[in-house]
């Protein structure tokens, strides 16, 4: 896998992937009928697997037509300008089916959802409902309301919703792979970002509650989870009576106890917070896969400071040398964020000399975004001509390429332990699968293995995203 953006628009297409395209889950012909679409950050795909639960428990079934639903909602991501304006464009669709049928409920969820209920409610008339990502479970009353006529919306964020006891329905899945949510919010201001303003104030979910749905998932057959927060190494948890606390490297070996047929992976970690704890525990444990994603945004102190990232651009790179030490070969991958305010050409070159220090395996690079609300909108000027944004930008995402292809090189020739996730997307004549790297291997089909198993695969070729070979006698 090689995640590249050349632009803003090629970055929002990239982390957006395809609409959650739900298939019916009942026979009840009577049952009114919901389609969800996301876009944005796993997270996002995560909560509208727990949106689904709360409307199927309300007696929807769900749909991949929205021309066929009754209720249509959007599940949003505000990190880039243009997300948003695909959404508005992708709203203005869904209300022009109202036409033919006028009791389609059209709904905004997530991160755009408190930011701009004003304009999709009053202003642009394009929706019925706008719900918060804390506001879920209101979503039988704002439902309610809606049916009575009335407009409806629920943007309250709160300091302890987690949807610890809501068992999210699995959509798209392909009944192998499951994100596990096991943190809410951020407590981290960085000046780029609206995430502390959309999601709210961190919390961490019930330890208990996270192993259990991992062990749930691990008994209907399921061999990878993917622990999902915004920084998952500031996890805390403790019982009400003080008889138990958890911390996220605690939380990693609990799961990955579950069973070590079940592969473990998370996202994401903030380098100021990521423990050599997490890197013992990573070392401990083989099913807990290396590969972290560790996002500098920049390779200069002084930029690093105006985003408020909290770490210099010396204390990365001391991260970046406790995982070499402790876990040799670990995959690392990263953000980057080309031309944000103030910054000079040499502290640009300071980005790119961060990359060859580092050598990332992966990388999402995009252009800065100046987002309204956020601590950079409100103290700097977005002075960095687009020309310029671009030609760095450019810069950072040739290096990429070289770094990713030499790191695709080296693992030619070795014998990679994979999980078949199906077929390949260009033949069914062969499998694909990740390594422990987090790296797609393509091999041809073996009739004695199936998808959820895993298998030996000998690499023999890569291209810059993809490692090929054949299944290892």
């Amino acid at each position: 896998m090689f995640n590249t953006q050349v632009s803003e628009k090629e970055h929002d297409e990239a982390r957006q992937g395809e609409a959650l395209m739900l298939e019916n889950k009942t026979e009840k012909n009577d049952a009114r009928r919901l389609y969800i679409e996301s876009y944005g950050c796993a997270m996002n795909f995560s909560d509208s697997e727990i949106v689904a639960s709360i409307m199927m428990d309300m007696g929807f079934q769900t749909t991949s037509d929205y021309k066929e639903a009754d209720v249509v909602f959007i599940n949003t991501c505000s990190i880039r300008e243009n997300a948003e304006q695909r959404v508005r464009n992708r709203l203005k669709e869904f209300t022009s089916v109202k036409v033919k049928n006028p009791g389609l409920i059209v709904g905004v969820l997530g991160c755009m959802a408190e930011r701009l209920k004003a304009k999709f409610l009053e202003e642009e008339k394009l929706v019925d409902v706008v719900v918060g990502p804390d506001a879920y479970r209101d979503l039988p009353n704002l439902i309610d309301k809606v049916d009575d006529g009335n407009k409806a919306v629920n943007v309250l964020l709160s300091r302890e919703e987690t949807y610890a006891d809501v068992s999210p329905v699995r959509l798209n899945s392909n009944g192998i792979s499951a994100f596990i949510s096991i943190m809410r919010g951020c407590d981290n201001m960085c000046s780029f970002c609206v995430v502390p303003f959309t999601r709210g104030r961190e919390r961490s979910r019930d330890a208990y509650s996270i192993v259990k749905e991992a062990e749930d998932l691990y008994d209907q057959g399921y061999r990878e989870v993917t622990l999902l927060g915004q920084n998952v190494d500031s996890y805390k948890w403790s019982s009400e009576d003080g008889s138990d606390s958890v911390n996220f490297a605690q939380l990693l070996e609990r799961v990955a106890l579950v069973s070590p047929e079940l592969r473990v992976r998370f996202s994401t970690s903030h380098p100021k917070d990521i423990t050599d704890e997490v890197l013992f525990t990573m070392s401990k444990y083989e099913n807990i896969c290396k590969y972290i994603h560790l996002p500098v945004q920049s390779g200069n102190s002084r930029i690093l400071d105006i985003m408020n990232r909290t770490y210099d651009r010396e204390w990365y790179k001391g991260r970046v040398d406790a995982i070499r030490r402790i876990l040799p070969g670990c995959a690392i991958s990263t953000d980057i964020i080309a031309g944000f305010c103030t910054e000079t050409e040499e502290e640009h070159q300071d980005t790119l000399s961060m990359m060859d220090y580092v050598v990332y395996d992966y990388a999402y690079m995009f252009m800065y975004s100046e987002r309204p609300g956020t601590l950079a909108a409100k103290r700097f000027e977005d002075d960095i001509p687009e020309e310029v944004k671009k030609r760095r930008l450019t810069e950072i995402v040739d290096k990429q390429q070289q770094h990713s292809h030499r790191n695709m090189l080296a693992q030619v020739g070795k014998v990679q332990k994979v999980l078949i996730d199906g077929y390949s997307k260009k033949s069914k004549n062969d499998y694909a699968g990740r390594n422990d790297l987090n790296a797609t291997v393509i091999f041809p089909v073996d009739e004695r293995f199936k998808p959820g198993e895993y298998v030996n695969v000998l690499v023999e070729r890569c291209t810059t995203a993809t490692l090929i070979g054949k299944i290892a006698e």
